[in-house]
């Protein structure tokens, strides 16, 4: 089914992206890197040690992508191998968890509203459930509490106060999600559990977290993402404005702080007018009329800007941004057609809200908080 070239092509890009989560990973863990001296120099015994973050975090990415892969096969559609995408920036300076995540590639017309919703489906059902497994175990096999002065020796010291009163330090916290909130609650020893700015340190905690940030964007309701086709599955009719929608909600809130009347005039006027543009662009590929792309832009700006008069302190997560900018420009906020509009069976129905309750509990509204 595949040549021999294609198997080197996606086995190559898995293992450097492997690799590369290995190297991000004992940045985020133990501050080691490569592209350092000293103390803070990666060794072996810490290059193997990070497996530990990347091996379950990849894992759970290959298993997402062979539920598509499989499920392509299944309903013999032919696909390409998952494609790895590296991305370590430690030469760069800047944090990175070694990936932009995987995809595979449809190589031929899908004609079925189910095969879409198969295929679309079995991707973040599959690596959900590896997620839920890698943060059970290490919610369940916490280690001692001292373990954080591995990490950081710097706490035994009864004169510190803190990396807040240091210069330029940089705090990452994980922002909760509902099922990684409950499972802390029910799984894990009080006396074991880490603050929140330091789940970063514990692998399996911090690759589960990031399995479900990743299922959680893959299956928004909007455009041809997996969470799309299961809209277009569920409700075949009312696809466009249920995108369009969630779309609109998503960059609304993600863009809520970027205007803002309490900023000087001379801001605001550059501000404005590039947000403004910003969000038209966003919005241009939606397959909606030219005045009511307008007019949801010009909404979406003037209600955020009044929310922030009234509530100051209101603030999205402009991180958001570059990810709507991706899904509005790239990919799309249409479905592709299929013939017929007759409804999936019971069984697919179900699985199709169970999605959206998974969806539900994964969001994270602010993933990474720094500070």
């Amino acid at each position: 089914m595949y040549q021999p070239k294609e198997y080197l092509l996606h086995i190559t890009l898995f293992v450097l992206t492997l690799g590369a989560t290995t190297l991000a990973g004992a940045e985020w863990l133990y501050g080691k890197s490569i592209m350092v001296g000293g103390e803070h120099a990666l060794t072996w015994e810490y290059f193997f040690k990070s497996l530990h973050f990347s091996i379950p975090f990849i894992g759970i990415l290959l298993v997402h992508e062979l539920g598509h892969l499989f499920m392509s096969i299944h309903h013999r559609v032919k696909s390409s191998l998952p494609y790895f995408i590296p991305a370590w920036f430690g030469f760069l300076g800047a944090l990175s968890i070694g990936t932009f995540g995987a995809v595979i590639r449809m190589k031929s017309f899908i004609n079925s509203r189910k095969k879409y919703f198969d295929i679309g489906i079995a991707g973040p059902l599959a690596g959900f459930v590896l997620a839920v497994g890698v943060l059970f175990y290490g919610f369940t096999n916490l280690p001692d509490a001292d373990y954080i002065y591995q990490i950081h020796p710097e706490y035994l010291d009864e004169n510190f106060q803190g990396h807040a009163a240091e210069e330029g330090y940089i705090t990452i916290k994980i922002g909760y999600n509902l099922l990684f909130w409950m499972m802390e609650k029910g799984l894990a020893d009080p006396e074991r559990m880490p603050d929140v700015s330091e789940i970063i340190h514990f692998p399996y905690l911090f690759a589960g977290y990031l399995a479900l940030f990743f299922t959680a964007l893959n299956l928004l309701p909007i455009g041809q993402l997996d969470g799309g086709h299961v809209v277009f599955g569920l409700f075949p009719r009312h696809h466009k404005q249920i995108s369009v929608f969630f779309y609109a909600a998503f960059i609304f809130y993600a863009g809520l702080g970027v205007i803002s009347p309490y900023d000087e005039l001379n801001h605001l006027l550059i501000a404005i007018p590039l947000y403004i543009g910003f969000l038209y662009i966003c919005f241009r590929k939606s397959g909606l009329e030219t005045q009511t792309v307008w007019t949801i832009v010009l909404g979406i700006a003037a209600t955020q800007y009044l929310l922030v008069n009234i509530f100051p302190t209101i603030q999205g997560y402009m991180g958001w941004l570059f990810f709507a900018f991706l899904l509005g420009r790239v990919m799309g906020l249409q479905h592709p057609e299929v013939n017929g509009v007759k409804a999936l069976d019971r069984k697919r129905q179900l699985i199709g809200w169970i999605a959206i309750v998974i969806f539900v509990v994964c969001f994270t509204p602010q993933p990474f908080i720094v500070e």
